[in-house]
């Protein structure tokens, strides 16, 4: 028997401050890249919302390349495993403030060290959702919505009047798949929810192998410029309330959406290809 290539491989609870909370990424830096089929092959085994691949980048626009599978497709934008990468990197070169990463197809992001060694801040391009009816998505998702939002990206945002309404919501998952690759945010003001957040928000992708993402960062690319407009002011604190939940800070820069939180490794060792 031929003996085993390792790859290393750390898993992340991103925007968490204790294990068991936020959204677990596999991180798996890699000296080139491998093929698609391998890439797909890994991140299904790991069976994690996302797995986040990295190699150093050679065009000197960033440090790192990185690209992003869930366990069935590669997908455009992934914020948590972005954050998580930038929270293995940034722990292994203390001497670094941040780390600049290109993408395929969301352009170049950024994590910087905010505060203490495990917060960040993580920029990621801003989403501007426009008023939109979409009868069948909210019969899937359920409840009385005040107000549907469509962003050509994926994003569709279904706005409830209270946190409790979205709390409740049980999707009819095998409808909204059929939908294809969309992101299905649902979300409401936070006022009284027990989280203390400004706004709370639960996340879906089922056509993608996640019926419901923990804490999902690029919902909030989406979020951010409605509710700064909606709040009338540039930054809320967010609380995503899914089993595990999640807090993030949001801040809207411009074309940009600056999120903030922190991250816990539960995990490191080799993957063994």
């Amino acid at each position: 028997m031929s003996a085993s290539r390792r790859l290393p491989i750390s898993r992340v609870d991103a925007f968490a401050d204790r294990p068991f909370t936020g959204n677990p990424a596999a991180v798996m830096p890699l000296e080139e890249w491998l093929d698609d089929a391998t890439l797909r092959a890994i991140a299904a085994e790991n069976n994690l919302s996302e797995t986040a691949f990295l190699v150093p980048d050679e065009s000197g626009d960033a440090d790192y390349e990185l690209r992003w599978f869930t366990p069935t497709v590669e997908v455009a934008l992934c914020g948590h495993a972005t954050l998580a990468s930038g929270h293995v990197l940034l722990s292994a070169a203390q001497w670094r403030s941040d780390m600049r990463f290109r993408t395929r197809k969301a352009g170049i992001l950024r994590v910087a060290r905010d505060g203490d060694e495990e917060g960040y801040r993580m920029t990621l391009p801003a989403f501007t959702p426009a008023p939109r009816a979409m009868p069948d998505i909210v019969r899937a998702l359920g409840g009385q919505p005040v107000e549907t939002l469509w962003h050509e990206g994926g994003y569709a945002v279904i706005v409830y009047p209270d946190a409790a309404s979205v709390r409740a919501l049980t999707p009819d998952f095998r409808a909204l798949s059929k939908g294809g690759d969309i992101l299905y945010i649902a979300t409401a003001p936070g006022t009284g929810d027990a989280s203390g957040a400004d706004v709370v928000s639960r996340a879906f992708a089922p056509a993608a192998g996640i019926d419901e993402d923990p804490v999902t960062g690029s919902a909030h690319s989406a979020l951010a410029p409605y509710w700064t407009t909606r709040l009338g002011r540039d930054a809320f604190a967010a609380y995503q309330a899914s089993a595990r939940g999640g807090h993030l800070g949001c801040r809207l820069d411009g074309d940009m959406v600056e999120l903030t939180g922190r991250c816990v490794t539960t995990l490191v060792g080799d993957f063994l290809l």
